[in-house]
C-alpha cells in the first residue's frame, strides 16, 4: 500500500490543489502581483501536467491489456476531454470575439501531423532506416481528417449567413451533427469491423481475449503493474478529474497573462495543446524508437482526429446554447499552412513505409507554423 501511495502521490497533490483553489482561489487570483500570478500559472501548470502524465499512465496500463486499437482509443479520448474541457471553461468566461477553439484545434492539428508525426518518423528513421505501418489505418485516419478539417477551420470563411469567419447556427447544428456521425462511423471501423486495420502489419491477429494476447501485439508498450483493469480504469477517473476542475483556474491566469506580457492571442491555444499532447507525445516517440510505428501513427492522427470529432462539436453547441457566433475561420497563412501540411500527411502516409526526409518535411512545415505563430 505505501508503494501505491508513493506512485500515486500526483492524486494526492491534485485533490489537494483543487481543494486549496477552492477556498482560496479567488482571492489568490485578485491579488495583482505578477510574480504571484506567475508563481500560481506555474503551479497550475505543473499540477495538472503531472495529472496529464497519469492519467496517460494509467490509460497505457490499460492499453496493454485491450491491446489495439483500443488502448490508443482510451488515450486519445482521455486527454481530448481535457482538452474540451479547458476550452469550455475559458469560452463561458470569456467574451464573444474569443479565437481559443480555432486556435487550440489548428495547434493540434500542426503539433500532432507535423510536430509529433514528424519527430516520431525521423528518429524511428535514424535508428531503424525505414519503418513499416498499416497503409489502410493511415488512411481511414486521413479520409475522415481531411474533409472535417476543412469544413470546421476554412470553410467558414466563405460562408454568407453570418458575418466573419463563423457559422450560423443552422449551419453549426449541421455541421455539428455530421462531425459526430463521421466520427462515430470512424469509431465503428476502428473497434468493431476492421480493427486489423489499426494493428502493425508485422504482428499475428489479436486473440479473443486481450488479457492474453503477447507484449508484442500492443505496439511495444509493456506493464509495469500487476494490477487489474478495474484498479487502473478507477485511477484514471480519479486523475483525470482534478485535471478537469483545475483547467478553469488556469485558463483565467493564461487569458490574464496574454492580455499582460502583449503576447499573440493563439499562443493560448498552443499551451492548452502542449499541455494535453505532451504525454500523449511521449508515448508516440517511444513507440517509434522502439520500431513500432504503428502505435505513433495512431497517436498522432488519432489525437488530431479527436480533437475535431469531439472539440468542435461541443464548442458549436456552447455557441448555439449561449446564442454566440464562434470564430472558426483560420487566417490566409494558416489556411496556406493547413492545406499543406493535409496534402504533405497524404503523400507520407500514402506509401507503406517511411524514412527520415519524410520526418524532416514535417518538421520543417511545424517550424513554420511556430514562425507565423509569432510574427504572421
Amino acid at each position: 500500500m505505501l508503494k501505491a501511495l508513493r506512485t500515486e502521490m500526483q492524486l494526492v497533490a491534485g485533490w489537494a490543489t483543487v481543494g486549496l483553489f477552492t477556498v482560496f482561489g479567488e482571492s489568490w487570483q485578485a491579488i495583482p502581483s505578477v510574480p504571484l500570478r506567475f508563481a500560481l500559472f506555474l503551479w497550475l501548470f505543473g499540477t495538472i501536467m503531472w495529472g496529464a502524465f497519469t492519467v496517460v499512465r494509467h490509460a497505457e496500463e490499460i492499453a496493454h491489456r485491450l491491446g489495439e486499437p483500443y488502448g490508443t482509443l482510451v488515450l486519445t479520448m482521455s486527454v481530448t476531454i481535457i482538452e474540451v474541457s479547458f476550452i469550455f471553461v475559458a469560452m463561458l468566461g470569456s467574451d464573444t470575439d474569443s479565437t481559443l477553439a480555432r486556435d487550440t484545434i489548428f495547434a493540434v492539428l500542426m503539433i500532432t501531423l507535423n510536430g509529433v508525426a514528424g519527430i516520431c518518423i525521423l528518429m524511428g528513421g535514424l535508428r531503424h532506416q525505414e519503418q513499416s505501418y498499416n497503409l489502410q489505418g493511415a488512411r481511414a485516419f486521413l479520409a475522415v481528417i481531411m474533409p472535417l478539417s476543412v469544413i470546421a477551420l476554412v470553410l467558414p470563411n466563405f460562408t454568407t449567413s453570418t458575418p466573419g469567419p463563423t457559422m450560423s447556427h443552422v449551419q453549426a447544428i449541421v455541421f455539428g451533427a455530421l462531425t459526430i456521425l463521421l466520427y462515430g462511423v470512424f469509431l465503428a471501423i476502428q473497434t468493431i469491423r476492421h480493427t486489423g486495420f489499426f494493428r502493425d502489419p508485422d504482428t499475428e491477429p489479436v486473440q479473443e481475449n486481450p488479457e492474453e494476447a503477447n507484449v508484442d501485439e500492443h505496439d511495444g508498450h509493456e506493464s509495469t503493474s500487476g494490477a487489474s483493469t478495474l484498479y487502473h480504469t478507477t485511477l484514471l477517473l480519479v486523475a483525470i478529474f482534478p485535471v478537469i476542475l483545475l483547467t478553469g483556474q488556469l485558463a483565467h491566469i493564461v487569458e490574464d497573462g496574454i492580455d499582460a506580457v502583449g503576447a499573440p492571442v493563439a499562443v493560448a491555444g498552443v499551451m492548452v495543446a502542449i499541455l494535453v499532447l505532451s504525454p500523449e507525445a511521449g508515448g508516440a516517440l517511444r513507440s517509434a524508437l522502439d520500431n513500432k510505428l504503428q502505435r505513433a501513427v495512431n497517436i498522432s492522427l488519432g489525437s488530431a482526429l479527436a480533437t475535431i470529432g469531439l472539440t468542435v462539436p461541443s464548442v458549436l453547441a456552447i455557441g448555439i446554447f449561449s446564442d454566440r457566433y464562434i470564430l472558426f475561420g483560420l487566417n490566409p497563412e494558416e489556411m496556406v499552412l493547413l492545406t499543406l501540411t493535409l496534402v504533405v500527411s497524404a503523400v507520407t502516409f500514402g506509401g507503406p513505409r517511411t524514412n527520415i526526409l519524410q520526418g524532416a518535411v514535417h518538421l520543417v512545415m511545424f517550424c513554420v507554423y511556430l514562425v507565423l505563430l509569432f510574427n504572421p
